[in-house]
């Protein structure tokens, strides 16, 4: 995939969630809610400062992440469902 976000945007893969409870019960489809867990397919150079100055990313490819439920905008590269969204979107990496 030749896609690199630009700035302080991260590229994301959802991670899917389980289709069983804890208790054994298989959750429907209509029924699931989207994950706000993914993992970082590629990440910008980062935003400018005041001074013109690169501000370096948190995150990297391959890191495990979670983000709030609202978070980046969908789409669909080479046939697989994607989000961009902002660094500032992110809550977290899961270590």
């Amino acid at each position: 995939m030749a896609f690199t976000p630009l700035h302080d945007r991260v590229l994301v893969r959802r991670v899917e969630s389980d289709e069983k409870t804890k208790g054994g019960l298989i959750i429907p489809d209509s029924a699931k809610e989207k994950p706000a867990e993914g993992e970082v397919v590629s990440v910008g150079l980062g935003a400018k400062d005041d001074d013109g100055d690169r501000i370096a990313m948190d995150v990297k490819a391959g890191d495990k992440i979670l983000f709030g439920k609202w978070s980046g905008t969908e789409i669909t590269l080479d046939g697989e469902e994607l989000l961009i969204m902002k660094e500032s979107d992110i809550l977290g990496v899961i270590a």
